[in-house]
């Protein structure tokens, strides 16, 4: 007889662990015991059924119980909550839900994979009421389903701007639903940037999406919302995605120790504190690979790739354990974002000396079809040039590029590695020096000191305080729009126009991506001026940054026109 592997939790992770067992031990007894109705399901996939994107419920459904059986020889039970486990002796005691009946199930490797829960605000009043969802499992979204078609639902409040929140936003919008999504916050997608989730922001409300910033709900009634600023929004449906938590009362009532997180603390083989039990997914806490602080990182990839390395671990096989760098990606209407590594905030927070360059070229060739603007921002340390992380936001493949930035810091790479990069090349597909090249360029001539920047949110204070700023664009361009009380030099008669900007101030380079402007500084550097600076992201950036702050405060716009592309 083989050994007997319990797992508590399916979907990515449990899933996971029980088929690596299956496919290292044909003769391992393998229980998973699950406490809802479904084994494995697409957690990630949940908000697409609201649009119909994905056509039904069931497909929703990855594995069913007798899929486990017949494919894998996995016993699978439902509706079956593990309730304590009895370290000392190898034992788990199990409930099944639909009859009350508790029942011992013995052990020689328990592995917890239980995952997370939704935060619902217990401060919230009318937090309970019927019209109040989230989103976490397969019963979940149908339920909410079913209420918004039951009830001839019009306005629905998400609360919530990360992931689910955004998503859940995204496909209810696309039914024709009426949306306001609240974030306590000042911004959306807390893996980015300030300055880059503003280019969200601008796709949102453009989108018809009542998008409110530092504000919480107060109080949930029938037909509305109060916010704590006590403005009162239209609302026949609230749908709560505030945050999780890692569901770890098991592991806690069983005398498992737990992180400085909250998630369940574990070793470089995702061995807890008890010998013989491990955990894998949501529920752990992780360590990032560059700080190699603890860390919670609720994400399908890193759970898929615990639960092998806790499986091999069991069976003798090698693995590393190299920490998360916390890759990911979302589509929102019609712009991608994507996010890998470090971002200012964490690296303010952790105490690490950095820089960024912040670009906007094409994500293909210009003159291609479909070829539009990528928002790219690559952080690296200061003085040596390793790379921290990127964010990217565009209406192409940014995919690709975060992919391949995330490679790279797995990789211990820098800034040199990555300007040496060869990728793939075709019009169709990006540019012959593609965007991460032209970042990784930029960031070595900064680290270099070649030349200076002011970042795009610095821009509103410096045309508020008179400073001297040239746009170097052509006329046409700069009629279309432009920073008010900008000059209009061309790029094009620069050398023949020198003696009209001044030597004695700082000097502020615009044009519409920030690549003319760069070419204008070092000119202008070449012939004398020493306060000279480009401005990020220039025409495009500062539009995408200032729309939506301008869109809701009333406050005089610093552009003329914010329609500019």
């Amino acid at each position: 007889m083989g050994r007997k592997v319990v797992i508590v939790g399916g979907v990515a992770g449990g899933a996971s662990v029980a088929t690596r067992v299956r496919r290292l031990d044909e003769s391992a007894k393998v229980i998973v015991f699950e406490k809802g109705p479904y084994p494995s399901f697409s957690n990630c996939c949940l908000p697409n059924f609201l649009s119909r994107q994905i056509a039904s419920s069931e497909s929703l459904l990855l594995m069913t119980v007798e899929n486990f059986k017949n494919q894998y020889n996995i016993d699978v039970r439902v509706l079956n909550e593990v309730i304590k486990i009895k370290a000392k002796d190898k034992k788990i005691i199990v409930k099944n839900i639909e009859t009350g009946k508790e029942y011992e199930e013995s052990y020689d490797e328990l592995i917890l994979a239980p995952g997370s829960n939704a935060i619902m605000p217990r401060s919230i009043k009318g937090i309970d009421k019927k019209h109040v969802f989230s989103v976490k499992n397969v019963p979940d979204i149908v339920a909410l389903d079913n209420y918004i078609s039951e009830n001839k639902v019009k306005d629905i409040v998400v609360v919530g701007g990360g992931f689910i929140g955004l998503e859940v936003m995204e496909n209810l919008k696309l039914k024709g639903y009426n949306l306001s999504l609240v974030e306590a916050e000042n911004q959306i997608m807390d893996p980015l940037d300030y300055d880059m989730s503003q280019i969200l922001n601008r796709e949102i409300v453009g989108k018809g999406v009542n998008l409110i910033f530092n504000d919480a709900v107060k109080e949930i009634h029938d037909d509305r919302v109060i916010l704590g600023s006590g403005k009162k929004i239209l609302s026949d449906c609230v749908v709560m995605a505030v945050g999780i938590y890692p569901e770890t009362s098991l592991a806690k009532n069983s005398g498992i120790e737990l992180g400085v997180t909250g998630g369940i603390k574990v070793n470089q083989h995702y061995e807890t504190s008890i010998p013989g039990i491990y955990a894998v997914g949501d529920v752990i806490e992780s360590k990032h690979f560059i700080t190699r602080k603890p860390t919670m990182l609720s994400l399908a990839g890193p759970a898929q790739r615990q639960a092998r390395a806790c499986a091999d671990h069991i069976y003798g096989l090698p693995s590393r354990n190299k920490g998360v760098v916390g890759s990911s990606i979302i589509k929102l209407f019609d712009m991608n974002a994507a996010s890998t590594g470090l971002n200012e905030k964490q690296c303010k927070e952790s105490g690490i000396d950095y820089m960024y360059s912040y670009i906007i070229p094409k994500d293909k060739v210009g003159i291609m079809p479909n070829s539009n603007p990528l928002f790219f921002k690559l952080i690296f340390d200061y003085p040596s040039g390793k790379i921290l992380g990127a964010q990217a936001v565009g209406k192409g493949n940014i995919d690709k590029r975060i992919d391949l930035v995330g490679s790279i810091i797995q990789m211990n790479g820098t800034l040199y590695d990555l300007k040496e990069m060869e990728l793939a090349y075709s019009p169709e597909f990006g540019t012959a020096k593609d965007a991460v090249n032209i970042a990784a360029l930029v960031g070595i001539n900064l680290l270099n000191g070649r030349y200076k920047q002011v970042a795009v949110t610095k821009i509103r204070d410096l045309v508020e305080k008179g400073a001297f700023i040239v746009d170097v664009r052509e006329k046409d361009e700069y009629d279309l729009g432009h920073i008010k009380n900008s000059i209009n030099i061309p790029l094009s008669e620069l050398r023949g126009r020198m003696g009209e900007i001044p030597k004695d101030r700082p000097v502020y380079v615009q044009c519409r991506s920030g690549q003319r402007s760069y070419n204008a500084v070092l000119a202008l550097q070449g012939n004398g001026y020493k306060d000279v600076y480009n401005v990020q992201g220039s025409m495009i950036g500062l539009c995408n940054y200032e729309y939506y702050n301008d869109k809701v405060s009333g406050r005089e716009p610093i552009v003329t026109n914010y329609n500019f592309n």
